[in-house]
């Protein structure tokens, strides 16, 4: 994510005084080399998907798209002290898994880093990385992980592009390249859903049409039950530009809005205000949540259901039971949950989402008890259990994970706790601390929300022993 309000980190040193009136010489950009006269062979994949190899003198390196047991040639881009990183220069000897990457812009643009891996493959990657960092914490799991997957083509129903005019007035539409800011020009994209990738060709047409394309900063696209919604974001208002965006939005039947101003820029509608909804399974049928454009959503549908439906699987009965959903957004658990007939407090941070999560409570006819609360704030979880222990808890926080809140929970524990994670690295912390706190991990699933990714979701089921329930599939004698 963008780190929009957040402050600049500091810089290092340069050793250079300001009163000097001159700065220190920028560092040589690394020139590709080869890596010595033999070929290596790639080892293992690192946790982001890069191949590991280690040079004839011992060294460490990454190699973007190369697989395990391939031989091949490097060509290193990046020297550091403890280890380089290179690229394939000649693949000698290819892995019975690389397969051709279903999409032509593979090579260029950073979004899809996997699409050389055979699907299966990847998913087997993915369930790998999350046990050895659990490993490492000392969790070894014993139940096999469940594996929640769907197709590995147009699953994705958001997107974010970016928008650049180049020194030549030439103007840019797509997705970053890897571990660059320059924009990689997209005409199609494989991972996204039908509706949303047959809008690239016309809008990188209209992009170019426009009289002040530098006012556009970028352009989100989400699906959603009533159509595909279109927001842009324009840095200042064009007179000229809005009719422009007005007619494409009437043409391909989208929703617009904008996204106006440089700072604390404020969600301008051009078309009528839509109430945006999608559908997540309940215990009996379907239910309808209501969002806005910025919310958090899950960005896969179909892994998204099977998320909510393993979560009350995994849950059992919880008729009458006091459930705390924390990270709870609009509702993406809390409902299913109360649905199924739990006495769910659900809470959230964001002041617009707790307002729709309130909502989308009222709108399927479910009592939830809506809260909003700071929970990177030390007292703000134990306040919440304070006020009654609940008998299941849900944790579905951002990449940096649930430190505050677990640790308030190992302090507090309650019977069973759920833990959806995005970041397998803040997971693996936190489940440390679960399990050294008294909890057992009885439930482990991988989540393959974005297909042809490194990136990785999970779902882990914890247990406590001494608040006085049996674990799931215990004996009455053990």
């Amino acid at each position: 994510m963008a780190r929009l309000g957040k402050r600049r980190p500091a810089r290092a040193r340069s050793g250079v005084s300001g009163l000097q009136g001159r700065q220190a010489p920028p560092a040589a950009p690394t020139v590709p080399r080869a890596v010595g006269d033999e070929a290596v062979i790639i080892e293992r994949l690192a946790h982001d998907g890069r191949g590991v190899a280690h040079t004839a003198v011992g060294k460490t390196l990454f190699v973007d798209g190369a697989l395990p047991g391939e031989r091949l040639e490097v060509a290193v881009h990046r020297a550091r002290k403890r280890f380089d990183e290179g690229h394939v220069r000649s693949l000698i000897e290819a892995s019975p898994e690389r397969v051709t990457p279903p999409c032509a812009h593979f090579a260029r643009c950073g979004g899809c880093d996997l699409q050389h891996l055979a699907l299966d493959a990847q998913r087997r990657h993915k369930v790998a990385v999350l046990l050895e960092l659990l490993a490492r914490q000392g969790i070894e799991p014993s139940p096999a992980p469940q594996l929640l997957a769907g197709a590995g083509e147009g699953y994705r129903r958001r997107a974010r592009l970016g928008v650049k005019v180049d020194a030549e007035g030439g103007v840019h539409l797509g997705f970053r390249a890897r571990h660059s800011h320059r924009l990689v020009d997209i005409g199609d994209c494989t991972v996204l859903v039908p509706s949303l990738s047959a809008l690239l060709p016309p809008l990188h047409a209209l992009v170019a049409s426009l009289e002040a394309p530098r006012q556009v900063g970028h352009l989100e696209l989400l699906e959603s039950d009533q159509g595909v919604t279109l927001v842009v974001r324009q840095l200042r208002d064009h007179a000229g530009d809005r009719q422009r965006w007005l007619t494409f939005a009437g043409q391909h039947g989208l929703h617009l809005a904008r996204r106006l101003g440089r700072e604390s820029p404020a969600l301008d509608w051009l078309t009528p205000a839509p109430t945006l909804t999608c559908r997540v399974p309940g215990a009996e049928g379907e239910l309808v949540l209501g969002f806005a454009p910025g919310d958090f959503l899950q960005a896969n549908a179909r892994v998204n259901r099977q998320m909510i439906e393993t979560a009350l699987a995994w849950l059992g009965d919880v008729e009458g039971l006091a459930l705390l959903d924390l990270f709870a957004g609009v509702g993406n658990f809390s409902l299913p949950l109360a649905a199924a007939g739990a006495r769910v407090t659900a809470v959230e941070g964001n002041p617009a989402m707790v307002e729709r999560l309130a909502g989308n409570a009222r709108h399927n006819a479910l009592e939830v008890e809506v809260r909003q609360a700071d929970l990177g704030r030390v007292g703000a979880v134990a306040d919440l259990l304070a006020r009654g222990l609940p008998k299941v808890a849900v944790l579905d926080p951002p990449r940096d994970g649930a430190e505050v809140a677990c640790r308030a929970l190992v302090e507090q524990p309650v019977p069973r706790l759920l833990y959806v994670s995005c970041d397998p690295a803040t997971l693996a912390r936190d489940a440390a601390r679960l399990v050294h706190g008294g909890f057992r991990l009885t439930r482990l699933a991988v989540a393959d929300m974005f297909a042809h990714t490194s990136h990785l979701e999970s779902m882990l089921l914890f247990e406590h022993p001494r608040t006085g329930r049996q674990p799931l599939g215990a004996t009455p004698d053990g």
